[in-house]
């Protein structure tokens, strides 16, 4: 089963933390997301590998715009 990160609100990628094929564990950090003038951690909810990142460093996301999947 396929899990989609999504983004929580608009903002630009600012690190990217994982890579594909990476094995992710519950809670840990996958991107950062800047909004608002601050860093965002976004956290992945379940334990997988990194299927596909759908983003950049420097790249503008909309709210609710799929970011990574993770298998």
């Amino acid at each position: 089963m396929r899990k989609e990160i999504t983004a929580p609100m608009p903002g630009t990628i600012v690190k990217l933390k994982v890579k594909k094929d990476q094995e992710v564990a519950e809670g840990e950090t996958l991107l950062l997301l800047e909004a608002m003038k601050m860093e965002n951690p976004i956290v992945t909810p379940v334990s997988g590998k990194i299927a596909d990142i759908l983003v950049d460093i420097g790249d503008q996301v909309a709210t609710h715009q799929l970011m990574v999947m993770i298998e």
